[in-house]
């Protein structure tokens, strides 16, 4: 698919689900829009409690004065990032994701201009980046080593910009893809390490 192309199907295919379900948290997929869109994502403070280091979407939790999934993902974007609210054309939202620990997480998808400009929240988050769309729907899955007390397991990943992308966040774009897109990337639950493969081959 032209990468031109690309917003112009994100934009005929997402809408807002009619079946509206409170998530404990929500994201914001931010495209750019232009010829060749990218897709901003954050690097976390590795001074967090929680996904210290890891890359993600701007967002977070929902705030009780929060009235919906929406004000979530944009009020959390924009103390994250300095994302002015209004700079959003809103797309859409794609299924509900459950993270590691148990909390519903909805990403909802906009785009923005291609020239905004955003300052990290340092408390926050570490980097704030740009990825091109094109890229991550070519790149193939890559195995990403998680230590566990008793043993190593490696999940899939994309590699971009200098940065792992995986987990919730990669699961995201997958879903951005299939959605958005009607691509099916694939993407198995678990990868072999390139070591182990090469045991089993001998």
């Amino acid at each position: 698919m032209e990468a031109r192309l690309l917003t112009q199907q994100l934009q005929q295919s997402l809408r807002f689900s009619k079946r509206i379900q409170p998530a404990h948290a929500a994201v914001l997929i931010a495209i750019t829009h232009e010829e060749n869109p990218r897709i901003l994502l954050t690097r976390r403070s590795l001074y967090l409690n929680n996904h210290a280091g890891e890359v993600s979407f701007p967002g977070g939790k929902r705030d009780a004065q929060d009235i919906s999934n929406i004000v979530v993902a944009l009020r959390e974007a924009q103390e994250e990032t300095g994302l002015n609210p209004f700079d959003v054309q809103l797309l859409g939202d794609l299924p509900m994701q459950k993270a590691r620990n148990g909390m519903l997480v909805k990403p909802i998808v906009g785009l923005i201009p291609p020239d905004v400009e955003l300052i990290p929240q340092p408390t926050e988050i570490d980097r704030i980046f740009f990825a091109s769309m094109k890229q991550l729907l070519e790149t193939p899955a890559s195995p990403y080593e998680v230590r566990f007390a008793q043993q190593s397991l490696y999940f899939p990943s994309l590699r971009v910009e200098n940065e792992i992308v995986w987990g919730l966040t990669a699961r995201m774009l997958i879903s951005l893809f299939r959605y958005g897109l009607n691509y099916q990337k694939e993407w198995p639950f678990l990868l072999n390490s390139p070591a182990f493969k090469i045991n089993l081959e001998l």
